[in-house]
């Protein structure tokens, strides 16, 4: 869940407009795949995953985003006619899934007789219902749906099949490698750490670097769905901050509720560093791999100045 929970209208971004070491492919002007201008509309439900198939169709994709807006939920989100329509102009969907936009497939639905390819990333990925959706956290997902992305356009496009090729191992080693770098270096040097989190994003990186994340499951959970956090969980997170079992404490500033302030409030006066991460783009132009080595740094300085306490 993001911020306030507010259900804002989303509005549409081209999400590739401000690329990262990747050449500037921007939003394409194009429409049917046909002639010499073929070129794939896509519709991404959010703009992480809208950011990263703009880089990969760069001239041959025309990519607008549905979610872009920091305070959008997109659990709870009210799509509007503007959003059915341009769903219904898409020739490749691209939902979350997992439950958590499950409004994108009511607008596929809904638009008999169109053509669609549809991506659901947590199907394609195996995630099990109930699975944290969180896919875009998870550096092996995500070169995971890189991969498929890049198979829907050649799929879509078989014209362009190399020029997709190309795209997609530009992203991979030139695009994602300081993204990859950080969370290598990360690894390497404070495996293992406890830490703690307010919510379940964060689990899907602090494996893949290293990190002990003690925080309970049903915690982060609870507060990424908005649902009740029992007095226990808090009882727990408050005893590690109190005698410093985590080292550092890492939260979604799109998401504080009053116990992950009061949390924040409690780290921070335990003189335990903290690190901020977002749900969606931050700022909601900037690149994926840019917004996600931003992150990275900010977890790798909380935790060097911990190690000096």
């Amino acid at each position: 869940m993001i911020g306030s929970r507010r259900r804002t209208p989303g509005r549409l971004l081209c999400a590739g407009c401000l690329l990262v070491m990747v050449t500037a492919a921007g939003c394409s002007t194009g429409g049917d795949i046909s002639g010499s201008s073929r070129v794939i509309r896509v519709v991404a439900a959010e703009n992480f995953w809208g950011s990263i198939a703009s880089q990969l169709g760069g001239k041959h994709a025309q990519v607008a985003s549905i979610i872009t807006n920091p305070n959008t939920d997109p659990h709870s989100y009210e799509p509007t006619a503007v959003d059915a329509r341009t769903i219904a102009s898409a020739r490749l969907v691209i939902e979350n899934g997992a439950g958590y936009d499950p409004w994108v497939s009511r607008l596929v639905a809904a638009d008999q007789g169109q053509r669609i390819a549809v991506l659901n990333v947590a199907s394609a990925l195996g995630v099990p219902v109930g699975g944290n959706p969180h896919r875009w956290y998870n550096p092996a997902d995500v070169k995971a749906v890189v991969n498929m992305i890049a198979a829907q356009y050649s799929k879509l496009d078989p014209a362009d099949k190399s020029y997709f090729a190309r795209r997609r191992e530009l992203f991979l080693k030139v695009g994602l490698a300081q993204y990859n770098d950080l969370i290598a270096a990360i690894k390497h040097k404070y495996a293992g750490t406890p830490v703690g989190a307010s919510e379940s994003i964060f689990a899907m990186i602090a494996g893949p670097l290293g990190l002990n994340l003690l925080t309970p499951p049903t915690f982060l959970r609870a507060i990424s769905e908005g649902t009740e956090v029992s007095a226990a969980d808090k009882q727990t997170i408050d005893r590690q901050i109190s005698q410093h079992l985590i080292k550092i404490y890492v939260y979604n500033s799109q998401n504080v509720t009053p116990d992950v302030r009061a949390q924040l409030v409690a780290a921070k006066a335990a003189h335990i560093p903290v690190a901020d991460i977002t749900e969606t783009l931050s700022p909601p132009t900037v690149s994926f791999q840019a917004w996600q080595v931003r992150e990275l740094i900010g977890i790798r300085d909380a935790l060097a100045m911990a190690s000096k306490v």
